[in-house]
């Protein structure tokens, strides 16, 4: 079980931080995630972390604004976001695959087999 949390409104050039607790079979957690999804489009992931060797990944459009980050010893991953934009408006997502899952790959929502129930960020112009 995935809960997220930190969402909020900010306005543009701003900074929010998002939290994801998870809980229940923590060490069997390969991948954790962070997806964004606005209204009709697609959910996209924005940056995933390896939960045992901190390998991190980036959409190239966060690569420098965003931050992943984890503490194992509070089974919790970070997002933090800094020089937010309007366009950063969406209703974001943590995810985790857990080793009975993973197929080696982490970019898609269809690899990961574990959501939290989304938090809404709000960039004002």
């Amino acid at each position: 079980q995935l809960q997220a949390s930190g969402g909020g409104l900010v306005q543009s050039g701003g900074s929010l931080r998002l939290s994801c607790t998870a809980s229940g079979r923590t060490s069997s957690i390969v991948f954790m995630g962070w997806f964004h999804q606005a209204p009709g489009k697609e959910r996209d992931l924005l940056a995933a972390i390896n939960r045992s060797d901190g390998f991190t990944y980036y959409a190239d459009y966060v690569k420098g604004r965003f931050t992943i980050s984890r503490d194992n010893a509070k089974n919790t991953v970070y997002l933090q976001m800094n020089s937010l934009k309007p366009e950063d408006t969406a209703v974001y997502y943590c995810a985790a695959v857990s080793d009975d899952y993973y197929s080696g790959s982490y970019v898609h929502p269809y690899e990961y087999n574990h959501w939290g129930q989304g938090t809404q960020v709000t960039v004002s112009s």
